[in-house]
């Protein structure tokens, strides 16, 4: 049996989409929420002095009442 060329894109085709729906599967497990819920915090971990929304409004001045 001889593989012609649109047989071997059509199996990598497969392949590839086959790769593509186990990466959606892994990133929306709701095993892993947790985890990407943490990992999203992650870039405000450096900060010594993170203020609350409502103490950063008042240190700026923009609570007008």
């Amino acid at each position: 049996m001889a593989m012609d060329i649109g047989t071997i894109r059509g199996l990598g085709t497969v392949v590839v989409m086959v790769a593509f729906v186990g990466v959606l599967l892994w990133a929306y497990s709701g095993k892993r929420k947790a985890r990407f819920d943490a990992d999203a915090l992650l870039p405000f971990a450096d900060e010594p002095n993170s203020l609350s929304r409502a103490e950063h409004e008042l240190a700026s001045g923009s609570n007008n009442q």
